[in-house]
């Protein structure tokens, strides 16, 4: 079974003080045994105070952003061998508010992606579609798109060593307290499955984590997570609060007794 990866992407929020207080009130409240492998994701100038409040906490930290090349004269960028310096364990691709607010490309996408996994990070790539696509019918075609582009050139070396998580956010439900229906989410992650089979094989693909992001919070988490195709979620608002963050990590404990029912 694939373990659940359950990361909170904090976005422009929070002081560095509140982004301290709340990473320490989640390395407090985090139950014992979690069955979940949990991330958060502050702002890149908080990473830091953020990474002293988790250390020596199964809570791994993650980046919002990071550039493609290595290093050289591209001001206001971080590169990932700066991240990993600092601890960063996983990093943000193809958010879909980078993609749609800031325009960034499935070309510039995919060299992110090979600069994070060159580094030997694990990437958290982003793929969704925005709501006139999926009235359209174009969800599938869409997304293949993405993932097609963004993992060109990506060894299945980097699959094998668990350097990729896909997490599928249909644009139409980020911040706009609409969620995808279970059964919605489980038909995309499951075209999303049989697409990495196509590009690393299906025994590859059974072994590479599916996150769902879109208005998550602990009332639905639990039942997303039961779907046989969904190995966690990217939580954006719901991450800012401890309380409802925590019940999210929580819900996993029950929903992965259920799905390995229901699968085995």
């Amino acid at each position: 079974m694939r373990k659940f990866l359950i990361a909170g992407n904090w976005k422009m929020n929070l002081t560095g003080a509140e982004s301290a207080r709340l990473a320490r009130e989640l390395a407090a409240q985090l139950p014992s045994g979690c069955p979940a492998e949990t991330a958060v994701i502050p702002a890149l100038v908080h990473l830091q105070a953020v990474r002293r409040e988790i250390a020596d906490t199964p809570i791994k930290l993650g980046a919002q952003n990071v550039c493609w090349e290595k290093k050289g004269a591209f001001t206001g960028e971080v590169s990932a061998a700066m991240l990993k310096e600092i601890g960063v364990a996983f990093v943000l691709v193809g958010h879909s508010e980078r993609r749609h607010i800031i325009g960034e490309t499935d070309p510039l996408l995919n060299k992110k992606t090979r600069a994070v996994i060159d580094e030997g990070l694990t990437v958290i790539l982003c793929v969704g579609e925005r709501l006139e696509e999926r009235q359209g019918n174009q969800t599938m075609a869409v997304i293949g798109r993405q993932i097609n582009a963004s993992l060109a050139g990506v060894a299945p070396q980097a699959v094998a060593k668990e350097q990729v998580v896909i997490a599928y956010e249909p644009v139409w439900a980020i911040g706009t307290g609409l969620t995808a229906t279970p059964r919605q989410a489980q038909e995309v992650h499951a075209f999303i499955r049989a697409r990495l089979g196509e590009l690393y094989g299906p025994e590859a693909a059974e072994t590479i984590r599916i996150q769902y992001g879109g208005s998550v919070k602990k009332a639905n988490a639990g039942e997303l997570l039961t779907q046989p195709d969904i190995d966690g979620l990217l939580v954006g608002g719901a991450s800012l609060a401890a309380d409802e963050f925590i019940g999210i990590v929580q819900a996993a404990r029950t929903a992965g007794t259920d799905r390995a029912v229901a699968i085995g």
